[in-house]
């Protein structure tokens, strides 16, 4: 499987700048800055370690941008005396296409309002070679694929010098493989890292046609324990239960990129994560619109190190 080549000049454009977050370079760039450099830090803090990935939601900004924000923040602040060379993104897939294994992108570069992010083209060719039972290259799980794109602004402030790798996961059975794989190229590159998966929790409610507990304030309640099911799974780094629980459960769109980010973690020596924030939309735009409690999705920010 694989789309059109790109070429080594090529650069992937928005797909999803307007309407998940500010297409205006200025608007973007600021916003962007807030969510990461006012982030609270204390929960990351209580704990002595240093984090190397973790778990962002990536709905629309003005719903879960602060969360996203708060993980980068934290994993920027544990890693400001090692400068990141890489930030790998593993993302929730979209895309209405049959995928069973990882998918990489072959743009040399993507371009977010207010600048861009390169790509690092002799790792993917490394990873494709190598590891062709793990991944795929394959751009059009990534041309329209906001899992990715809507975190790359945050990571810009964070990191403006590292490159990023993105890489669609799918819920199978070999995500862990894939975060394994993607850990041991990195490592045979010689570069510092910090891992991210892109996922939101449970997505609740008729419009998502999930509502095993009704509608209401309960059910939410009821969703937001079927998010903590998954998030105790996350902070005790048990990868090998983590795709069956989010088959079994549905409370992740990401299943297979927290699978991928947890093992790609424990390969670089992580023994624990810790949850900073669980919110959902029902929450965060609480202050915004009107809305009743039918339909929420989940959200975290959780650090893993």
């Amino acid at each position: 499987m694989a789309g059109p080549k790109q070429g080594p000049d090529s650069v992937r454009p928005p797909a999803v700048a307007g309407t998940f977050y500010p297409a205006d370079a200025g608007a973007c760039v600021a916003q962007a800055r807030s969510f990461v450099e006012q982030a609270n830090l204390a929960p990351a803090a209580t704990e002595k370690k240093i984090w190397i990935g973790g778990v962002v939601p990536h709905a629309g900004w003005v719903c879960s941008g602060a969360i996203a924000g708060q993980t980068i923040a934290a994993l920027s602040a544990s890693s400001s005396a090692r400068p990141v060379d890489l930030v790998v993104v593993f993302g929730a897939v979209h895309t209405p296409e049959a995928l069973d294994v990882a998918a990489l992108d072959d743009h040399a570069r993507w371009d977010i309002p207010g600048g861009g992010v390169d790509l690092p083209a002799e790792l993917e060719r490394r990873l494709a070679e190598s590891s062709a039972n793990l991944f795929c290259v394959d751009e059009r799980f990534h041309c329209r694929e906001h899992a990715v794109e809507v975190e790359l602004p945050l990571i810009r402030v964070a990191w403006p010098h590292a490159v990023v790798l993105p890489v669609e996961v799918p819920v199978v059975d070999m995500a862990e493989r894939i975060g394994m794989a993607t850990a041991r190229a990195v490592q045979r590159a010689n570069m510092t890292a910090v891992y991210l998966a892109s996922s939101d929790l449970t997505h609740y409610g008729p419009a998502y046609r999930f509502v095993p507990a009704g509608v209401g304030l309960g059910a939410l309640d009821w969703a937001r324990g079927n998010d903590r099911r998954l998030l105790d799974l996350v902070v005790d780094l048990r990868v090998d239960r983590i795709v069956t629980e989010v088959r079994g459960r549905m409370n992740a769109c990401g299943g297979g990129a927290i699978a991928a980010m947890l093992a790609a973690c424990r390969a670089h020596g992580a023994t624990a994560g810790k949850v900073l924030r669980h919110a959902n939309s029902y929450e965060t735009l609480a202050g915004i619109a009107d809305q009743g409690p039918e339909n929420a999705v989940g959200y975290a920010s959780v650090v893993v190190g």
